[in-house]
């Protein structure tokens, strides 16, 4: 599937990447502004979000606000359960 490398970082992992408290990752979590699955307790964050979050910021040249996806994530999702039913 991906010859070896990684697809999840932990929680630790993606806070020191991102240069933030873990405590501040998981609040984005359980507030569902940041991409992560839970598996039973534990959560871990798709290595492709991260990446995909460095390259919005690094191609559009803005800051990328996860509160704001998360909104629009949560829009979408609304307007399908809406529209389907």
């Amino acid at each position: 599937m991906n010859d070896g490398e990684r697809i999840f970082y932990t929680v630790s992992e993606a806070a020191a990447l991102l240069r933030v408290d873990p405590a501040t990752i998981y609040r984005a979590i359980r507030e569902n502004a940041f991409p992560a699955l839970r598996l039973r307790s534990r959560y871990v964050v798709p290595v492709a979000a991260i990446a995909a979050m460095i390259e919005k910021a690094s191609s559009t040249g803005t800051c990328v606000d996860v509160l704001a996806m998360a909104r629009e994530r949560r829009m979408e999702h609304d307007f399908r359960r809406l529209s389907s039913g």
